[in-house]
């Protein structure tokens, strides 16, 4: 959502300026991001409330008039895992008799109760975030009136009940079978007047509500549909994991895009998969947004996470296993596993498929095997899909959920995933339910 924000006018009067619950699902891609903006009520920069994440990566609530600051709450909770989906319940009922009971901030389920910044509204206080009227606007995704501080990452299911303080579990449950925090489709909630549902479920009117109020809001740039869920999380490139590794790579498209800078440094420029696996059959495609200089370009998975050396590439380390663009061959620690395959460029889908279970790689190029398979895998190891260039090459990962247009459309045998070729048999997307089954 960068650069993109959801804004509407309120027409209608509020249900209650003391009483309301905001609730909605988030996935960050970026913690490095000025003060990302989640909801701002706002009349002018003097008569606001928003929510939003500071640049330590801090949840933090303000609501003030031009005279007096009603609320200024800051987590002491730093939200730095951006392969997760975080669920937020801010519910506010100003009318409680116990300050800390005005303002309940709960996070997949639970609530949280120690803070860096602590300032509750006083008794029966009217707040500006749950006001309505005309010259009012609700924001989600950037600060106003001037657009700065735009959401980089995901939100689903975002909740605003105008006159109800609820609880999380009003909006989330645990799954039974994974155990993991998920939401609830269609939570038993009264909305009020200014109330809204956004489902973002039609990519053609992300602004649509489900509430039944028909507050709908207009989009200002261009949001992306993402069928990685709170309930189903695929896997992505993970921008945390780079030291020693990473520090020449920029992320973009929810971490699914990763591009090399400028430099001749093999070292700096590798990036891995959010997700690790020990077992199990997976597959991952791979377009190449571009080859770089000199076809320098690599695809494939580490293992164990190992440390290269000064200018290694993946496949020149003892752990990395690499199919190299420039040549068509695949690498591992300095050798030539395969001089079978063909040489690939930009435009072109690389295919991966990872056997854990019997220790084997595949590589395909737009949907054809290329090269010998590679065998004798360790099959007690971590491994990850990882990406490696000398310099100015952009990788852009599908993983089930993908950052460029797929042509064919082609899911794996649960029903998962998006990827240009057929996913070979036995072959699953790396996500979140495929790794409770196979994992």
């Amino acid at each position: 959502m960068a650069s993109t924000y959801l804004i509407r006018s309120l027409g209608a009067s509020e249900t209650s300026t003391q009483k309301g619950t905001f609730s909605w699902w988030l996935k960050r891609a970026s913690i490095t991001a000025a003060y990302n903006f989640y909801f701002n009520e706002v009349t002018d920069d003097n008569n606001r409330g928003y929510i939003q994440m500071n640049t330590s990566a801090q949840l933090r609530m303000i609501d003030n008039d031009i005279s007096t600051t009603f609320i200024n709450l800051v987590t002491n909770r730093l939200f730095r895992d951006t392969s997760a989906w975080y669920h937020i319940v801010i519910a506010i009922d100003t009318t409680q008799a116990t300050a800390s009971d005005r303002v309940k901030v709960y996070v997949n389920g639970v609530q949280e109760t120690s803070f860096a910044t602590e300032t509750y509204p006083s008794q029966n206080a009217n707040l500006k975030i749950l006001e309505g009227g005309q010259t009012n606007k609700n924001v989600i995704g950037a600060g106003y009136p001037t657009t700065s501080g735009f959401l980089d990452g995901s939100i689903a299911h975002f909740h605003y009940t105008d006159g109800t303080q609820y609880q999380a579990s009003d909006f989330g449950e645990t799954d039974a079978t994974t155990g993991i925090w998920k939401p609830k489709t269609a939570p038993s909630v009264t909305y009020g007047n200014n109330g809204f549902f956004l489902k973002f479920e039609n990519s053609g009117a992300f602004g649509t509500d489900s509430s039944g109020n028909a507050n709908n809001f207009t989009v200002n740039g261009t949001m992306t549909q993402t069928i990685d869920t709170p309930s189903n999380v695929f896997a992505t490139m993970n921008p945390l994991d780079k030291t020693p590794f990473g520090t020449s790579i920029t992320y973009s498209d929810g971490n699914t895009t990763t591009t090399a800078s400028a430099g001749t440094d093999w070292t700096t420029r590798y990036s891995f998969s959010s997700l690790a696996i020990t077992q199990g059959k997976w597959y991952a495609e791979c377009k190449v947004g571009n080859v770089g200089v000199s076809n320098q370009f690599y695809l494939g998975v580490i293992k164990d996470r190992q440390t290269a050396t000064i200018n290694s590439s993946l496949g020149g380390i003892a752990n990395g296993y690499g199919y190299y663009a420039n040549s068509g061959n695949i690498l591992n620690n300095g050798s030539d596993l395969s001089t079978s395959g063909a040489s690939y460029t930009t435009g072109d889908i690389i295919g991966m498929a990872l056997d854990l279970d019997n220790g084997t790689l595949d590589f395909y190029k737009n949907g054809v095997a290329q090269g010998d398979q590679v065998t004798g895998l360790d099959t007690s190891a971590l491994w990850q899909f990882a990406n490696n260039a000398y310099q100015n090459a952009i990788w852009n990962w599908n993983f089930g959920n993908p950052p460029f247009t797929i042509a064919s459309g082609n899911s794996d045998a649960n029903g998962y995933g998006n990827f240009e070729y057929a996913v070979p048999s036995g072959y699953y997307a790396l996500c979140t339910k495929n790794l409770a089954q196979y994992g």
